[in-house]
This record gives C-alpha cells, structure tokens and sequence, in this order.
C-alpha cells in the first residue's frame, strides 16, 4: 500500500471551540489560520500520520476586545507562544467511517496527550481533478492542562471562564501532486 500526502485545504476546513462562559452559557470561536497534513493511504486514515499548526493571534470568537485578551499573557501568550500544534501518535479504525485519532497537542509549550472522535466523510475528486479527502473530529480538554490559568470569580457564584473546552474540527485535505 503505498502512501500519499494530502494538504488541509484551510479554505474548506475548520478549527472551532466552545466554552462555558459565566456558567450558564456558552461562547464560541475559531482559528482563521492554519495548516498541515496528513500521511496515509488513500482513503485509508487507519494507519495515517496527522500534524497540524494553527496560529495562534488568528483566534477569532466575533469580539475584538475579547480576542485581544486571549491572545494576552492571560491565556495564548501568542508574543511567546505563536503557534499551537497536534501531532498524531495512532488511528484507531471502529467501523462505520468511524475512528479515534490519538495525538499530542501542544499549547503554551505545553503538550498533553488528547483523542479525537471522527468520522470520515469520504474520497472524491473535485471539478478540477484533485482528489480530495473529507472528516470530522472532536474532543475537549481542561485549558488550564494548558496553562490557560486565568479566571474572575462571579459574585453569584461559580467563574466567568469555563474549563472545559470542546474542540470541533471539520476537515478537507487534497492529495498532492
């Protein structure tokens, strides 16, 4: 089985997150900048190799003011820290396009070891001829694993900033000439 490179097409793919914000709703945002690649078979991800980069001054959640504060010393860091990173260590396969995708991810210079829930979405061609790869993952992480320490206490009880974030990724890669 020979293996091929397929590139994230970041214009038809994306990195988004939800958490908790004053503990009874919810905010969400997402990184407008991002790459990597995936090694594998075609159509195969059982025995793929992943690795990702996203850059981290492109978080976006829809307010200016909130966004700077992430990309602070209080969270990201991104003057210190400008690119969170995953690498894949195993695919796990479990039928019905489904599998676990085990991987370090890096954040702050600090890599803990996560796994996503995907589904692949399939192969095809596109109307130009490239062959294209498609799937969704997911996962959450406890941010302060992270060094994502930073939190106000509200007066009614509980934190502005939840601790738990949901990652969700929506994923098309094309395989490389």
């Amino acid at each position: 089985m020979s293996l091929s490179t397929w590139n994230i097409d970041a214009s038809h793919s994306g990195v988004h997150f939800t958490v908790r914000h004053m503990v009874f709703a919810k905010v969400r945002g997402r990184f407008t900048r991002f790459g990597g690649a995936i090694l594998g078979a075609d159509g195969d991800l059982s025995a793929a190799s992943v690795a990702v980069e996203i850059e981290a001054d492109s978080i976006d959640t829809g307010v200016v003011d909130r966004d700077n504060h992430l990309k602070s010393p209080d969270f990201f860091d991104v003057a210190a820290f400008p690119k969170l990173s995953f690498q894949s260590t195993k695919v796990e396969t479990l039928g019905d396009e489904k599998f676990r995708l085990h991987g370090q991810l890096t954040i702050r210079g600090t890599t803990r070891d996560v796994v996503l829930d995907g589904e692949s979405g399939g192969v095809g061609k596109d109307p130009w001829g490239n062959q294209r790869i498609g799937f969704t993952a997911k996962t959450s992480v406890n941010r302060t694993d992270f060094g994502l320490k930073w939190n106000q206490m509200l007066e009614a009880g509980g934190v502005l900033v939840g601790e738990k974030v949901e990652i969700e990724l929506e994923v098309q890669a094309v395989k490389a000439a």
